[in-house]
């Protein structure tokens, strides 16, 4: 069995990293500009926000969920960092504490809903997902909050050029895939997805791990509002627009099961390296807006499918 899992675990990672080294290699033929280190190091410095809400969106399909308000959390989070630093000139841990109370509290208000009504969180996110935008509004006032060296500290450069946001976001996501494999919690939610009703039977309370996927994703999600506000050192109200998607859509490509069941943090790291890299390489080419949503959208339905056969092949079916 030990033997079935390390095979499987190889061939999820080859097929992700030989996906991304392939694209890698047709941007590179196709402009020169691209294969460099600084492609690389710009890559890596505009991802960290998406990475981590993909570590939080991974455990939330684990356990057959979905949560489209992560977009929004981060605009309200980072709407009262930046009302916390720029106007009520609070200290930095502060508007730390406060931005990452806020992601938490939203976290936990999505995970009671959906677990005491017993409603799908599809529908409890989708109105999180409004609250919260209007929060951000109505906290700005609907105008965006410069913060400027206040909040500077958070996008240091750290090694080699790579910010110190990215190197958090590696170590959350290393730390993300040791409690989904390794501790009672994470096989918790992987058998809450597969089969939530033998959980209760087997008599364990799925309610609290549910709850506390949600509350662990709206913690991350504050994490990256603090990230994504300290680059570019202001809080805009529409921040995180659109981010619930390309959340969902780093962690499908990653090979998480929308049934629930099934998931890797790392995979979904790899989504999100995918996505940039099509993005950046799209971009460098002269590929217009519009064309890129188009080829990523393919991209994502083009995983799905590969990924329903991939788990047919041969060296799977030991699982």
């Amino acid at each position: 069995m030990g033997r079935s899992k390390l095979i499987n675990l190889i061939s999820d990672y080859l097929g992700m990293a030989l996906a991304l080294a392939v694209l890698i290699i047709i941007f590179s033929l196709s402009t020169e500009h691209f294969f460099s280190i600084i492609t690389f190091r710009t890559i890596a410095n505009q991802i960290p926000a998406a990475i981590i809400i993909a570590t939080g969106m991974t455990y939330i399909l684990v356990i057959a969920g979905i949560d489209l308000s992560v977009g929004s959390v981060l605009g309200l989070c980072s709407a009262v960092l930046g009302v916390s630093l720029a106007h009520l000139q609070w200290p930095l841990w502060a508007g730390l504490a406060g931005a990452l109370g806020v992601g938490l509290a939203c976290g936990v208000f999505n995970g009671l809903v959906s677990v005491l009504w017993g409603l799908p969180s599809f529908i409890v996110t989708l109105g999180m997902l409004e609250i919260a935008r209007g929060g951000a509004h109505w906290v700005t006032h609907s105008q965006t909050q410069y913060i400027g060296s206040a909040i500077e500290p958070v996008a240091a450069t750290a090694v080699g050029g790579l910010s110190l946001p990215f190197l958090v976001a590696v170590v959350i996501v290393v730390v993300g895939q040791l409690v989904l494999v390794r501790t009672v919690f994470g096989r918790y939610l992987v058998a809450i997805g597969t089969n939530e009703e033998a959980v209760r039977l087997s008599g364990i309370d799925p309610r609290p791990i549910k709850l506390a996927a949600f509350a662990l994703s709206g913690l991350l999600v504050a994490i990256a509002a603090i990230i994504d506000t300290a680059r570019f050192q202001s809080a805009n109200p529409n921040a995180g627009t659109g981010f619930e998607l390309e959340a969902i859509a780093a962690v499908v490509i990653g090979g998480t099961s929308l049934m629930g069941g099934r998931g890797s943090v790392v995979s979904s790291f790899f989504g999100v390296l995918i996505i940039a890299v099509l993005n950046t390489g799209l971009a460098s080419i002269g590929v217009r807006d519009e064309t890129k949503r188009i080829i990523t959208g393919l991209v994502i339905v083009a995983a799905v499918i590969v990924d329903q056969y991939r788990h047919r092949w041969p060296w799977k079916r030991g699982k």
